[in-house]
This record gives C-alpha cells, structure tokens and sequence, in this order.
C-alpha cells in the first residue's frame, strides 16, 4: 500500500507492514548515528536524510518484500564493486536489501560516512 501524502518522517515507520519495519528502522537509526546534523524529511514520499543546505545524503525505500539504500547515481557509481564483492544486488544508485536477509551494517555505514562532506577533521 502507497504511503498516505502528507505524513511525516516519524509516522512512516508505523504505517509498514510489521515484516517491513525492522530494516528501515535500523537504517533509520543508523542514518541518526552516522549523520547526527542530517535532517530527517519526506522526500518522494520517502525518509530522506538532507543537510542544511538541502542536500540530499541518502533516502530510504521501501517495498513489498525488500528495502533500498538510494544515493545519487553519480557518488554511488565508484562504490559499486564493493557492493559487487558483498554479493548484494544493487543498481545505478542503489542497494537491494531483501528483508529476509541481515541489513550489511557495516558496509552500509561505509558508504553513508562516504557520502558526508568532509567536515574538517
């Protein structure tokens, strides 16, 4: 079922299936972890996590029996291979994550430090 236009990032999670939430619930807590200054916003209809100039870092997507890691196409072209070696299916900008399968935490958070702009340490 298509999320209703209108609600906010917090109410999202409660409004997947039970099989559905636990993913993006711990990508949402890791995106939290990772960029602490990101702001959490509906983008597309979806968690999207920006920054004060309104860039968009990454978003989360949801499905009926997988979730998506998305990044811009063009910051996640380089990282492909390491996705490739993981042996996750992914696509021009994005990370299939089944959910009958173990979020790649690790690896995961790689590329979410990646795509931060450096902060200057």
């Amino acid at each position: 079922m298509p999320m209703p236009k209108g609600i906010g990032a917090e109410d999202y999670s409660a409004r997947l299936e039970p099989h559905q939430r636990p993913h993006p619930e711990a990508l949402r807590d890791l995106s939290r972890r990772v960029a602490p200054h990101a702001r959490e916003v509906l983008k597309w209809n979806q968690p999207t996590y920006v920054l004060d100039d309104n860039t968009t870092l990454w978003m989360l997507w949801n499905f009926k029996h997988h979730c998506s890691l998305r990044f811009t196409p063009e910051f996640f072209a380089p990282h492909q291979s390491r996705e490739a070696a993981a042996g996750d299916e992914y696509g021009a900008g994005f990370i299939k994550l089944p959910y009958d399968r173990p979020l790649p935490i690790t690896l995961l958070e790689s590329f979410m430090r990646d795509r931060l702009p450096d902060q200057g340490t």
